[in-house]
């Protein structure tokens, strides 16, 4: 029997475009060795151009200030200690910190370069305006797939132009414009001809060499593999290694260069892992202290002469811990980090407002509170750290004092909804979205203390979007889809 049920997109032009997806790398690797494309919006969101180009003027400003924050290393110490006894991971992290920076009296001066590359995930709030939702200053990736979904929208417009205005919330707006992937190449490229060039002539004819930290069978190679091949064209080698392997493979050079076994001289380090317990854990390593080997291994790279992002520091200083303070400070405290004080209300501005979890704040959350105003965080990166509402009382019921610094309530944020259904197509299969939300992270490049790209240190963009009834937003690790933007006066 035929059925008459018209279809939302024709499966011609889904076919079409998902063999676009494939040819420019917008999918993730399966466990049998297949691929599976991105989850992916049909035509783009859409955004004031007045509040773009607000978060374009203060993301780099944020991002002085984290990178500035992040060679405070008395503040980290002595800001963030308490944290530390209540989350494992961020003690080792700050325990680490302390071996490349010495004691507080004592500092030491690290080999290696700061080199700060760093998503600010933002939420256009129905009520407050743009504010911020995460710093993210390790594993910051997703910016080649950010310009791939602008690239992929301007396709389906130019092949499908019918199917890309009838989803289109705003016909009269503009792309805006993406170099995610070229710039944050750029900003890399920048680094690693720079160290490159602080040593000897002997090294002349090699070329500039980038490491990629990554994860054992990572799912997320395509948008990784963009990155690398863009360096490539702008004359870098790229190499791949996990910690398990750096761990028996790296050695000092002279003037303590950073030797890789059968490569030789690295010159960037990117750490695409190293945020979560996992990456630092090998099954065959009896080791009781978040992999005290492979955890090594991280710090023997910061006593070299490399650009390393992220170092301990930026990871530190990008944390929901540090975010936490910097929204309880006022604008004027911001200035010790070098921020002007138009500057700095520019920044706080766009925090979001967030509490710490003591006895005081839990009773006033139990007691007082709107439930659904808020989200409580844990120190956790990606998805999966939050909890929303009511069970929010629950959650705080199950921790113990000694557990209350890892935790933060944080103004939950309330989106503007597209005004027009949404086409999200997952697993080939195109679905519609009546209540679709978004959020906007922007890439920004520092190297050694400075702006790294062509654009004063931003470097693009990446949209995330979802139903509003979803809590989780990733786009491999929650229901997320990734998107693009259009501007409107």
């Amino acid at each position: 029997m035929i059925s008459n049920t018209k279809p939302l997109i024709s499966p011609e032009i889904i076919d079409d475009i998902i063999e676009w997806a494939f040819m420019h790398g917008v999918a993730f690797r399966q466990a049998d060795n297949t691929a599976k494309h991105c989850p992916f919006s049909i035509a783009p969101m859409s955004m004031k151009q007045e509040v773009f180009q607000q978060l374009q003027q203060v993301t780099p400003i944020i991002t002085k200030l984290i990178n500035n924050i992040a060679e405070d290393h008395d503040f980290l110490q002595t800001s963030l200690a308490e944290i530390a006894q209540a989350d494992p991971f961020f003690a080792r992290i700050l325990a680490l910190h302390q071996q490349v920076h010495g004691e507080v009296n004592n500092r030491l001066k690290p080999a290696r370069k700061p080199l700060l590359l760093m998503r600010t995930d933002f939420m256009d709030d129905r009520k407050h305006g743009a504010k911020i939702i995460e710093f993210n200053g390790i594993a910051a990736g997703m910016a080649p797939f950010g310009q791939r979904a602008t690239e992929f929208h301007a396709y389906i417009n130019h092949q499908w132009s019918n199917v890309y205005q009838q989803w289109l919330e705003e016909p009269q707006s503009t792309p805006a414009d993406n170099a995610g992937l070229e710039q944050l190449a750029y900003a890399i490229s920048q680094a690693a001809n720079k160290v490159k060039a602080s040593f000897t002539l002997q090294e002349e004819d090699r070329k500039p060499t980038f490491l990629m930290v990554i994860q054992e069978n990572e799912d997320n190679v395509y948008d990784q593999h963009l990155l690398e091949i863009a360096l490539q064209k702008l004359g870098l080698r790229t190499i791949r290694r996990t910690f398990k392997q750096l761990s028996t493979q790296l050695s000092t050079g002279h003037n303590k260069r950073l030797m890789l076994a059968g490569i030789g001289a690295i010159d960037v380090v990117y750490l695409r892992a190293g945020y979560q317990y996992s990456d630092y854990y090998s099954p065959k390593q009896d080791d009781k202290i978040c992999c005290q080997t492979l955890s090594q291994t991280r710090l023997f790279i910061e006593q070299h002469h490399v650009a390393v992002n992220a170092t301990f520091s930026q990871q530190l200083a990008t944390s929901k811990a540090t975010q936490m303070l910097l929204s309880l400070m006022s604008p004027k405290d911001f200035t010790r980090w070098g921020l002007t004080r138009e500057e700095a209300n520019l920044v706080k501005n766009v925090l979001a407002d967030m509490k710490p979890i003591n006895q005081e704040t839990i009773s006033w959350f139990n007691t007082q509170a709107n439930k659904q105003a808020w989200v409580l965080k844990n120190q956790g990166e990606g998805g999966g750290h939050c909890v929303f509402g009511d069970d929010i009382s629950e959650k705080l019921t199950q921790l113990k004092p000694h557990e209350y610094g890892a935790w933060t309530f944080m103004q939950r944020l309330f989106p503007h909804e597209r005004d027009v259904p949404t086409i999200a197509v997952r697993d080939s299969k195109p679905i519609q979205i009546d209540n679709l939300v978004s959020e906007i992270g922007l890439f920004t490049a520092y190297y050694d203390g400075k702006p790294a790209t062509e654009l004063g240190g931003y470097a693009g963009y990446l949209i995330r979007s979802k139903s509003a009834s979803e809590y989780e937003g990733g786009i491999h690790s929650g229901q997320g889809i990734l998107d693009s933007l259009v501007l409107v006066d």
